[in-house]
């Protein structure tokens, strides 16, 4: 989201809270949304607006003004019942996108049905990310899709001093260095008469399988 917009987040737990957060320090203007009067009092000071109010009830959310909002995140934690029931309060208010968190895949594809456009898996998600780290040289791990990821790793010893074309990545490994950053440095794109050494941190795109072969190497 470049534009400045105004954002309704239902629901201010631990992922509600957070992502509130952020949009606000994003320069989006944020309201927060909660039953709880004691998560709405502490978070006054960081969000735009705060209400305690049932998002469940579409006259509520009618209410606080929430057809005014373009877009609605429904961040309720372990209240799937709620969870629903606030995504089909949010679609019979007219808000014309919603996001929501769900906590199974079941839960995931009732609230497609129920109108939510966009679906996400905090949980499941950072868990297949930690995973991906564990083991050779990731220390972070982007699945854009089933079969395509970005994966950022070490420069492996063997390509250490380096230009990009003399190690032969992108032809030897089917992967491609996006940008590399040095030892505190920030990222710069990379080219093919980039060095690499290996302090350095490289971000690799490319299918799932070739990326993890990438980040596997010594």
């Amino acid at each position: 989201m470049a534009k400045r917009e105004s954002i309704l987040v239902i629901g201010l737990g631990r992922f509600g809270r957070a992502m509130a957060d952020e949009l606000v320090s994003l320069g989006h203007e944020v309201m927060g949304v909660d039953t709880d009067v004691r998560i709405v009092q502490d978070s006054m000071d960081r969000l735009t607006h705060v209400v305690q109010a049932d998002a469940t009830d579409p006259e509520a959310l009618r209410q606080i003004g929430a057809p005014d909002f373009g877009t609605a995140v429904v961040a309720i934690g372990n209240d799937i019942q709620a969870s629903i029931l606030a995504t089909y309060a949010l679609v019979d208010v007219g808000v014309e996108r919603i996001w929501a968190k769900a906590i199974t895949a079941a839960h995931g594809a009732i609230l497609e049905r129920v109108g939510a456009h966009r679906v996400v898996f905090p949980e499941r998600d950072m868990g297949v990310r930690v995973a991906h780290t564990l083991g050779g040289r990731t220390l972070d791990y982007l699945e854009i899709d089933e079969k395509f990821a970005l994966i950022e790793t070490t420069v492996p010893k063997s390509m250490s001093g380096k230009t990009l074309e003399e190690a032969g990545v992108r032809k030897r490994f089917g992967v491609s260095v996006v940008c590399v950053k040095r030892p505190g440095g920030q990222f710069d794109y990379a080219t093919p008469d980039t060095v690499i050494n290996e302090n350095d941190v490289l971000v690799v795109a490319g299918e799932c399988k070739r990326a993890e072969e990438f980040a596997a190497l010594e």
